[in-house]
């Protein structure tokens, strides 16, 4: 006869079943709902900056003995960003996973706030933030909230799927040695992630970039919210025609970039390469010099050892004596208050309160704006849809390469880095040069720009996905005598899958952010424009056009969420049945 902690389990999985049907059977009305309520408290904003005061940046120094502070501003701003970002990632990805009551309502929202397009809603903040704060603290504070928004939701998406397909071994494991719930974060569901987490948060951090140069530069009529940094320096450069300036700010930016790779970035893939799922070592793992001397550095053994070696026991005892260890642990399915109700409310409360002021917005938009909404929204969704194809067709066979050879990402993955890194924008001229020159201009090159917001989101997670396939399946693949197409049917493309579908809805969501500079772009004394969504809102923006602005932006994210949640998510829900490692 069953015990009861069996009995009890078989409820709870049962309870979890019926949660997922009837999920299943709400259908799009959570995200629509969400959507309603984000969108209002977002643009609500707006109506806070009251009567603007007059306001002007600082000066920008373009000699080169200024680059060293200014590069030391701009890595600050990311780094806040960066830590808020993580903090976001880990409590929120865990809500959404841990419970399928709360999912219904976390990944929704989650699903809006990667749509939302970032450059829309930036003059909301920060002229709301300068109405209740200093100009130069929001102008820093909104710097910081727009660089976050371009680096939490990748990593968010990558937690939530590494937390939905934890093998099942690893679960019962936890289970028998009656892990609570701290300890499980810490041995199982951290480590199992931690590729994917640091293969993400390198690519939040190329994102990152474009944003803050965006950030640094930001005008709202004759309001200047300029910041001292690398940004502001190159774009200073840029206007007044300094091309040795303009160099030496690129500089700059590289050796920050490459400082990043080579002292944060590399010395972590080696830390997490002992995090691979595999009964045996690679050939050649991830290497890096400078995670060599500080392993064998006796002062950072010391401090290692007086500081987080001390922390981690002190935080362990903490959760310990908090959640005592179970008989049996915590199924997913089981209800927990705070993820389900407190998290929830407090974010609908607000959202009720912005969808409350900013409503009868969109009353103001005439008819003929509406068709030209719906027009660019389809326009660019088809632009989106050809970036990916574009995209995914480059970054399967590199990002593979790149994942799965060490000799390959020694020299590799550092360029990709730098490439990735370099703000968009800084290229666009370049680009338009050649653009310009083609049958339909903008109409078709705007793809083109389009793939600098889309293809190193899919580049770095099929890197993530590609470095954790375990070593011993591919000792086994080619014992078997797999042909390449084999292998890749059998071994490769399963194992990337869930990274995939991750990749396809991040990079989704950065296509249509940047279609704003894609679909609206400022050349040679003239202004580019070509039908669609980003068009729209950047035409709004610069108008000053609120109603406008509010409609293109709520079209907008209202078909990303619709696209998110008849195509992706059902992908998404394939990918944590059939393809997990076990």
């Amino acid at each position: 006869m069953p015990d009861k902690d069996t009995i009890a389990a078989a409820r709870r999985s049962s309870h979890s079943l019926a949660v997922e049907h009837q999920l299943a059977r709400r259908g799009v009305l959570p995200d629509v709902l969400v959507l309603l309520l984000l969108t209002g408290l977002l643009l609500g904003m707006a109506h806070l900056a009251g009567t603007p005061r007059a306001f002007r940046g600082p000066e920008i120094s373009l000699s080169p003995s200024a680059l060293p502070y200014y590069a030391t501003l701009s890595t600050l701003r990311m780094f806040a960003a960066y830590v808020l970002s993580l903090l976001f990632t880990l409590v929120y990805g865990y809500a959404a996973a841990q419970n399928h009551r709360s999912e219904l309502i976390l990944l929704p929202v989650l699903d809006v706030l990667q749509s939302v397009p970032i450059l829309s809603f930036l003059p909301a903040v920060l002229l709301s933030l300068s109405a209740i704060m200093p100009e130069r603290a929001a102008a820093e504070t909104a710097s910081i909230v727009l660089i976050f928004t371009s680096q939490a939701w990748n990593m968010t998406f990558s937690w939530f799927q590494s937390l939905t397909t934890l093998p099942t071994e690893l679960k019962e494991a936890a289970t028998c040695f009656r892990l609570n719930a701290w300890m499980r974060f810490k041995t199982v569901q951290l480590p199992f992630g931690a590729l994917g987490l640091i293969w993400n948060s390198m690519m939040s951090w190329a994102g990152g970039w474009f944003f803050l140069m965006a950030a640094e530069i930001f005008k709202v009529g004759d309001r200047d919210f300029r910041l001292p940094g690398l940004g502001a320096y190159i774009q200073a450069a840029a206007d007044q025609k300094n091309m040795a300036a303009l160099g030496y700010g690129l500089i700059a930016l590289l050796v920050v970039i490459v400082a990043l790779d080579q002292f944060i970035w590399r010395p972590l893939l080696a830390w997490a390469d002992r995090f691979k799922l595999a009964t045996v070592t690679g050939d050649a793992p991830p290497t890096s010099w400078f995670y060599d001397v500080a392993r064998g550095s006796r002062l950072v053994g010391r401090l290692r050892r007086r500081l987080l070696d001390r922390g981690a026991e002190a935080i362990d005892e903490g959760f310990i004596a908090r959640w005592p260890m179970k008989a049996t642990a915590r199924l997913a399915g089981e209800p927990q208050t705070w993820t389900v109700w407190i998290m929830p409310g407090m974010v609908a409360a607000a959202s009720l309160y912005g969808l409350f002021n900013t409503g009868h917005l969109l009353f103001d938009v005439k008819s003929a704006e509406w068709v030209e909404i719906v027009e660019g929204v389809a326009v660019t969704a088809l632009r989106v849809m050809a970036s990916l194809a574009i995209a995914l067709v480059w970054t399967l066979p590199v990002g593979v390469a790149i994942g799965t050879k060490p000799r390959v990402a020694a020299w590799l993955q550092p360029l990709v880095q730098i490439a990735a890194s370099i703000p968009a924008t800084a290229l666009f001229p370049l680009f338009m040069f050649f653009i310009v020159l083609l049958p339909g201009k903008l109409h078709v090159g705007a793809i083109l720009l389009m793939l600098t917001g889309t293809q190193w989101y899919l580049l770095f997670n099929i890197i993530a996905g590609a470095a954790a396939i375990p070593q011993d399946l591919q000792y086994t693949a080619a014992l078997l005598g797999f042909s390449r197409y084999e292998r890749w049917k059998t071994l490769i493309l399963p194992a990337l899958w869930p990274y995939i579908i991750t990749g396809a809805i991040t990079a989704g969501g950065g296509a249509w952010n940047a279609s704003i500079v894609a679909e609206y772009v400022e050349f040679g004394g003239k202004t580019w424009v070509t039908v669609g969504a980003g068009a729209t809102i950047a035409a709004a923006t610069k108008d000053g056009n609120f109603p406008l602005l509010m409609g293109a932006t709520l079209a907008m994210v209202f078909t990303v969420v619709v696209l998110n949640r008849l195509i992706w998510r059902r992908l998404y829900r394939l990918a944590a049945e059939r393809y997990r490692m076990e």
